[in-house]
């Protein structure tokens, strides 16, 4: 649940901000009139259509169509909520935050969370000392290195050591006066099954800080680098830790998986290490355990694809064709990479290169290909049962294909691996009820296309939109031409009525916290109506106009009505007709004249 923030709070911040200089941190703007522009840092592009109008306060991209304020901008590219980027803004600006009465529960809870945070960071740095400052650690860098992880990487990633012993760590924090239960909590010691003390969960292993999208330790990885099981051992479950909801790596790919356009997964620290390393930075892994739901929303904030990359054993594709029906339950555009030899990521870049390793990720197949291979690798199509057994399990892949062409295309393709006719895999389709000739559009996809449409009519929308942005009590005179139920875009609309909540509500219409309840799409749209060029063109005249052109779309939609009245009552023999084609009338002179002002 968002915390309460007073008006003047965000307003503070808002107003001490400068747009510019934030969206510079992550974005190289150049400035062109009032105006600065830049490569979108939310898809991939070539050409600049990134657009900064600090006047206003709005961003805009017209590429990829991502708009809003200050505070809209740092909650995409830090994958934190509106609220969250105000406080992260007010952090950067050292405004103290506002303070408000809390429970004690409320209390114990954050100041709970506050010690693991800071017990977290010290291990973290207690693990990377043993590895970089002390003789511990020379086993674990003879290891990284051994893997071609220089030191660079181990700076980056803050990789460390956990010393061959059992109670370093446990020593080290009780002299540094760290509570017992709170080591307990963090699972970094573990309490003795026979006799008094604990002893250190990790040891003689090298250690990989887990950390959440903002870069905060919240759990360690260690991987043992001499025999033993486990090979590698995770920190248990915590109030920070929940390994179903995080993905090793993200604090440092999240912008880059915007850029690239998709999110490469791997299974493991290393393989992730090793890909960063090789220069490709879009890379993440779960933790240890089957791909996630959570983990699939959150990737899709930052891009629409996501690629696989598991080991290329029997486990490995195993794995895939799990994640594969955890990911298709969301929208998310999936493809799978596939490595040769039996090796996984780590492994073939060492032994090709990553130049290589590109060549492998760029050519990833679709999730149909996937499967087909996946289900002629596990079949035995020698003889006439094993093709039939194996055409069985393909009729549901088959099934799923929407497109038709696409559809038809791998019909063919597995009449020809199991040497049967097109035809009759057709009528098995259907006969089975994986496919029955059409199937629904999907209308998420339809509606995403529809809204990318421009038109005379949303372009004359934004123009009002900016007006009664500069100049509110024009809404009086909007809505005596055009009523707001009858804005013709659904989006406009929204915005409009908005605006005039405030207005009449008497209060400021370009209140910033209302931005968080727009919603995306039009918060975008609003973006982009005060940051679009409208050219030299006098505002007010260039309003004028746009108000005519949506009178003139209200009046048609009132004359088709009323002419459809009029037709209605006097095929029904009702003299109501007459009253009705009147209207019709006078809605056709005034529309007349319109065009005639034009």
């Amino acid at each position: 649940m968002a915390m309460f923030l007073p008006d003047e709070f965000v307003e503070r911040v808002r107003s001490e901000s400068d747009l510019v200089s934030v969206v510079s941190t992550y974005v190289q703007l150049k400035r062109k009139g009032n105006r600065y522009w830049g490569c979108c840092p939310f898809h991939q592009e070539d050409t600049p259509s990134f657009s900064v109008k600090p006047d206003d306060g709005f961003f805009y991209c017209f590429g990829c169509h991502t708009g809003g304020n200050i505070f809209k901008f740092i909650s995409l590219i830090e994958n934190i909520s509106y609220y969250e980027a105000i406080l992260f803004q007010a952090e950067r600006l050292n405004i103290p935050l506002p303070e408000r009465e809390k429970t004690p529960a409320e209390i114990a809870r954050d100041k709970k969370r506050d010690e693991l945070r800071e017990l977290h960071e010290m291990a973290g740095k207690f693990f990377h000392n043993c590895l970089t400052m002390t003789n511990y650690g020379k086993a674990g860098l003879a290891y990284f290195h051994k893997r071609g992880i220089g030191d660079d990487i181990i700076e980056e990633f803050q990789l460390g050591f956990a010393p061959d012993a059992w109670n370093k760590l446990t020593d080290a924090f009780a002299k540094r006066g760290v509570n017992t239960e709170l080591l307990l909590e963090s699972g970094l010691v573990v309490k003795r099954q026979q006799g008094n003390g604990e002893y250190d969960r990790f040891r003689n292993r090298v250690m990989i800080p887990i950390m959440d999208e903002r870069g905060r330790i919240c759990g360690f990885g260690g991987r043992i680098i001499a025999e033993g099981n486990p090979k590698y051992l995770n920190s248990p479950e915590t109030m920070l830790f929940n390994k179903r909801k995080l993905l090793f790596g993200l604090d440092k790919a999240h912008r880059h998986i915007s850029q690239a356009g998709f999110a490469l997964v791997v299974e493991g620290y290393m393989d992730v290490i090793s890909v960063f390393a090789a220069g490709i930075k879009n890379v993440v892994a779960s933790l240890g355990t089957a791909f996630t739901v959570d983990q699939c929303k959150k990737l899709l904030r930052y891009a629409p694809a996501i690629y696989f990359c598991y080991d290329s054993d029997n486990a490995g594709q195993e794995a895939i064709a799990r994640a594969l029906g955890i990911a298709g339950e969301t929208n998310a555009q999936i493809k799978v990479v596939q490595l040769p030899d039996g090796k996984d990521p780590d492994e073939f870049i060492q032994k090709y290169g990553a130049e290589e390793f590109r060549q492998v990720v760029s050519k990833a197949i679709s999730v149909v290909d996937f499967r087909l291979k996946h289900i002629m690798a596990h079949s035995d199509v020698s003889g006439l049962e094993g093709r039939l057994r194996a055409l069985t399990e393909m009729l549901p892949v088959l099934g799923d294909i929407k497109n038709s062409a696409e559809r038809s295309a791998y019909v063919s393709k597995v009449a020809k691996l199991l040497s049967v006719s097109e035809n009759d895999i057709l009528v098995e389709l259907t006969k089975k009820g994986h496919w029955h000739g059409t199937r629904q559009t999907d209308t998420r996809n339809v509606e995403n296309v529809v809204r990318q449409v421009d038109d005379a009519g949303r372009r004359a929308g934004r123009v009002v939109i900016r007006m009664v942005w500069e100049e509110p009590a024009v809404l009086d005179h909007f809505i005596s031409m055009v009523p707001l139920e009858s804005v013709p875009d659904p989006v406009h609309r929204q915005i409009l009525s908005g605006l005039n909540e405030k207005f009449r509500a008497g209060e400021p219409v370009k209140d910033i916290m209302s931005l968080s309840d727009l919603g995306d799409e039009a918060t975008a749209e609003l973006s982009r109506s005060l940051v679009e060029d409208l050219g030299e063109e006098d505002i007010s005249l260039l309003y004028e106009a746009c108000v005519r052109q949506l009178r003139r779309s209200f009046l048609a939609s009132q004359y088709e009505v009323h002419s459809m009245n009029a037709e209605r009552l006097h095929q029904q023999g009702d003299a109501r007709y007459m009253d009705e084609l009147a209207a019709s009338q006078k809605i056709k002179q005034e529309m007349d004249e319109l065009q005639s002002v034009d």
